[in-house]
């Protein structure tokens, strides 16, 4: 082998030496083909490829104002790019791009914003989270009349009688919006006939900054919404608050009137146990299921009953699914999937399961369900292409039972979803142990006298048994082995653990009300290293979620799956081990030098130090963009953080809610603010005492995209499809 290896290098020194061979060999760009070269550009940033890459020569500016690269163009993470290099970017595209999305450009003045009146041939634009007042989305709006799709912020001191009739046409040719309401408004919906698509996000405080109460009285010229004729997707996203829910009714009303013929998505998310209460949710869920094309479904518990979900589904091939919190529907939810109640389950890509077993603290705290790996069996198998599945606050204690195909643990049901993506699990769902007499109580069969006296279960689901909270026997991670072994693939992974609510309060409230206390479920107590370490056989995993893991003590585990998974992105660690000290510590700053690709790191522990050494680890992820620590009782180091910024000088935002005073908080704000803000024009920076009184009004004026980026705690797994107009 040695001499064949000699060989072959003596054959490629003759070949380069000489001098025919070597000018054949002599490739540069100039020597690429357009078609190749036009592949590579494809994924330079728009920045760069206009004011940088088009200068080098003649023919590359060509190419980089080629058409195919310039039609449909995204700014939202053009993080370094200020209202100078917009203007001159929209210059150039104005005679090109049809799409554009300056989705979450905060950071980008009002005044840039009238310059997308350049780009005349759009079609679809998104200006969420940008600068724009009533009579600015008039101009611009009078400037696109071959626009088609519009998603922007309906902001306070909207007022549609500033559109001017050139505004109105174009809205009235509109066949997709999407409004973010900050302030109770039917925005531009009364203006927009022709819709086939209305998203809508509602994010208005109940009070005002000042603290007077926001009313949802409504000016009367406002009200007259149209019937949504031709509407075939309906999405609508609440956040917290009475105002909001309050508001959505009001949007709804004409539903109660008049169900669109096409309608094909119908998405309501309301936090919180108790929605608002809708009449008209029966009516809707029946003519769903007789139109047969629903897509995607997703209703709060209270609107909707076995029966009206059955009629929903029966004869439709849904795509996404959304049960979250919703105990009551859990049989039929499986009865229609698993027994033939819809026309094609194979069709379905997205299913959240979370919270759907679960009785609620308020209502009953002695019983509680468990999910059946059988049952789970079952719907992966008829259920084949799943790629998102959110069991998040269910619970399962293994008990040796064999499922269909003899699977013994949940883990190795669903590992039958071999196409899955993204995953939420229950902490407890990840263990094996049981003590011995609960193996010898499950092992023991029953007389057939008992069994026919047994209560049945209810479908999908066994019924809680006080034995199964005695403490475990193992440390086996054969369970969660199969999991992996099973899903190659999961790119995301979300592990929480029953009891944990963030400390940020925007969402606590809501949250606490649905979600049992840390510690009621003893076996979610033994998650610990080892299982952690297990997650190395997921070398695609980009976005990992741990959440309130006592049995996490040293985090060795973190450094050993850090050192495989060589691309993750994001992760996200909160209430590890105890909460009244952080024995981590170590591990996560070594954990934290194996991560160079790591652009979010999101980290809420009560006695979290973020000192020299924290930020020293830190700083060994060169690509982080976005940070958020979270730290009832935690100390930082001004210095240091001021270094880090320095380092890592892609790091757009960085949030920190921690201990100490007022006044150290916001003299450091100040200075990364003052320091970096000119090479970095979209930093956010924001320095806060956690248990502040003025905290929710600090967050309120977070940027939503950045909320809703990495700051607030919540689960992304098999969420309802955001359905973009771009």
């Amino acid at each position: 082998m040695s001499g064949t290896s000699d060989n072959m290098d003596r054959q490629i020194v003759q070949a380069l030496c000489d001098e025919d061979t070597m000018s054949s060999m002599s490739v540069g760009m100039s020597d690429l083909s357009d078609e190749i070269l036009l592949c590579i550009l494809r994924h330079v940033p728009v920045c760069d490829l206009l004011l940088n890459v088009a200068n080098v020569c003649h023919k590359l500016h060509t190419l980089c104002h080629d058409k195919t690269l310039l039609t449909n163009i995204s700014l939202s993470e053009e993080y370094l790019a200020d209202d100078l290099q917009v203007r001159r970017i929209l210059k150039q595209l104005a005679n090109h791009v049809q799409s554009l999305s300056l989705n979450g450009c905060y950071w980008l003045s009002g005044s840039t914003m009238e310059h997308l009146a350049r780009c005349r041939a759009v079609t679809h634009l998104d200006v969420t989270g940008c600068h724009l007042t009533s009579l600015r989305l008039s101009r611009l709006l009078s400037s696109l009349s071959l626009l088609r799709s519009l998603a922007f912020d309906v902001t306070p001191g909207f007022n549609s009688a500033q559109l001017s009739s050139e505004a109105v046409d174009s809205l009235s040719r509109l066949s997709e919006l999407r409004q973010t309401l900050l302030t109770p408004s039917y925005g531009v919906v009364p203006c927009c006939a022709q819709l086939r698509k209305l998203m809508l996000q509602f994010d208005i405080s109940d009070v005002t900054r000042e603290g007077v109460g926001v009313s949802c009285q409504l000016m009367v010229g406002q009200s007259s919404v149209p019937h949504y004729q031709q509407l075939e997707k309906f999405t609508a996203r609440l956040a917290p608050g009475e105002v909001n829910q309050t508001l959505l009714l009001l949007y709804l009303a004409v539903f109660s009137v008049h169900v669109p013929k096409r309608l094909q998505v119908f998405i309501v998310s309301i936090p919180g146990p108790n929605p608002a209460h809708w009449p008209a949710a029966p009516s809707l869920a029946q003519s769903l299921g007789q139109q047969g094309d629903l897509e995607a479904l997703q209703l709060p518990r209270s609107w909707l009953d076995s029966l009206s979900l059955k009629r929903a589904l029966q004869g439709n091939s849904p795509k996404h699914l959304s049960f979250s919190r919703c105990p009551a529907l859990w049989p039929q939810v499986f009865q229609s999937l698993l027994e033939g109640g819809v026309r094609d389950a194979t069709q379905l890509i997205s299913i959240n399961l979370s919270g759907i077993n679960q009785v609620l603290y308020s209502e009953c705290r002695s019983v509680e369900d468990h999910l059946v790996p059988g049952t789970i069996s079952q719907l992966a198998v008829c259920c084949s292409n799943i790629k998102h599945l959110n069991l998040m606050h269910t619970h399962y204690h293994h008990e040796n039972s064999p499922g269909v195909g003899g699977e013994t643990h949940l883990c190795a049901s669903l590992a039958r979803f071999t196409h899955l993506r993204a995953l939420t699990l229950p902490a407890c769902a990840l263990l094996d142990g049981l003590n011995t007499h609960h193996t010898t109580t499950i092992n023991t069969s029953p007389s057939p006298l008992f069994l026919g006296l047994k209560k049945a279960p209810r479908v999908g689901l066994q019924n809680y048994k006080p034995d199964s909270e005695s403490p475990l026997s193992g440390d086996s991670t054969s369970g969660l082995a199969q999991l992996i072994s099973g899903c190659p693939f999961l790119e995301t992974l979300e592990i929480i653990g029953p009891g944990f609510v963030s400390g940020l309060p925007r969402l606590e409230p809501c949250t606490r009300a649905s979600v049992e206390p840390r510690g009621m479920c003893v076996w979610a107590r033994g998650v610990g290293d080892m299982h952690i370490a297990a997650l190395e056989a997921l070398p695609r995993l980009h976005r990992l979620t741990l959440a309130g893991l006592p049995g996490v003590l040293r985090g060795t585990g973190l450094v050993q799956l850090a050192r495989k998974c060589k691309d993750l992105q994001m992760l996200s660690l909160a209430n590890m081990g105890s909460l009244k000290t952080m024995n981590y510590t170590p591990a996560l700053l070594d954990t934290l030098k194996q991560c160079p690709q790591l652009q979010e790191l999101r980290l809420e522990q009560p006695y979290l130090n973020a000192g020299a050494s924290f930020f020293d680890a830190l700083s060994c992820c060169s690509h982080l963009q976005r940070l958020c620590l979270i730290s009832r009782s935690g100390t930082f180091d001004p210095s240091a953080t001021e270094a880090f910024m320095e380092r890592c000088c892609h790091v757009i935002m960085c949030h920190m809610f921690m201990g100490g005073t007022l006044v150290a908080c916001r003299t450091l704000q100040k200075t990364l603010l003052d320091r970096f803000s000119a090479k970095r024009p979209a930093l956010s920076v924001v320095i806060y005492p956690l248990q502040h009184e003025d905290l929710p009004s600090v967050i309120r004026d977070i940027p939503l995209t950045l909320l809703d980026r990495i700051t607030l705690f919540q689960s992304h797994v098999a969420q309802p499809p955001h359905l973009s107009p771009l």
